[in-house]
């Protein structure tokens, strides 16, 4: 499903160059969970935009459903993202006037889709907001921002899903209800590549790829 194969991403900052991933490889099969861990600074955030086609590494190539990503115009790139790839952002990026249920609804604006109202409620619903349908993000809990976010990117029923410290803000309780949502995602098919600093979410990954400074350490 994923395939980065030597990646180098360089940033300039004055006349200090930053490697945030050097000669990174990695693969993702179908169906497989695949966990990044390492200490802020160490890559992780960067390997997730290279990978989902929103950020263009110096050298290497990534190979995503048998697409090489970089290779398609930046519009083509977009609709691939769209009809491939599930985003769950550390930042939410989610509308401050929408509310949970008009958040989740937004890719639909951009594409046709048979998804009806009710189905998009009940997949708010399996994430334990449905008593906040329709409440803004400015009224809720950082952890319910992140599930919203969590439900939009599953919306589509993506390939895969790239998340970003999903399980930061979460209690317990909600921990467990996202892990649960996301084994289902995984029994579907979907692969999953989550980075994360909970050494907690090892026990259900399929694979941990540790991060150290732009390089992987061990996998």
């Amino acid at each position: 499903m994923l395939k980065l194969e030597n990646i180098t991403k360089e940033y300039k900052k004055g006349d200090q160059i930053i490697h945030a991933l050097n000669d990174v490889s990695l693969q993702a099969e179908n169906g497989e969970f695949v966990v990044v861990r390492g200490a802020s600074g160490s890559g992780k955030t960067t390997l997730l935009l290279v990978a989902g086609g929103l950020l263009k590494s110096n050298s290497g190539k990534i190979i995503l459903n048998n697409e090489d990503i970089y290779n398609l115009t930046a519009e083509k790139r977009a609709i691939f993202r769209a009809n491939n790839i599930g985003f769950v952002f550390q930042q939410y990026h989610l509308i401050p006037y929408l509310t949970i249920l008009e958040n989740v609804k937004v890719p639909m604006l951009a594409s046709n889709t048979n998804i009806t109202e009710n189905e998009v409620i009940e997949l708010i619903d399996s994430l334990g907001l449905k008593e906040r349908l329709h409440h803004t993000p400015g009224e809720l809990s950082a952890g319910e921002k992140q599930r919203t976010a969590l439900a939009r990117a599953l919306l589509f029923k993506p390939k895969i899903l790239l998340a970003d410290e999903i399980t930061g803000n979460l209690d317990p309780e909600n921990i467990e209800i996202v892990m649960n949502r996301l084994a289902d995602f995984k029994s579907s098919g979907g692969t999953i590549l989550l980075v994360t600093h909970d050494k907690e979410l090892n026990k259900k990954a399929d694979k941990v790829v540790y991060l150290e400074k732009g390089e992987i350490l061990k996998s």
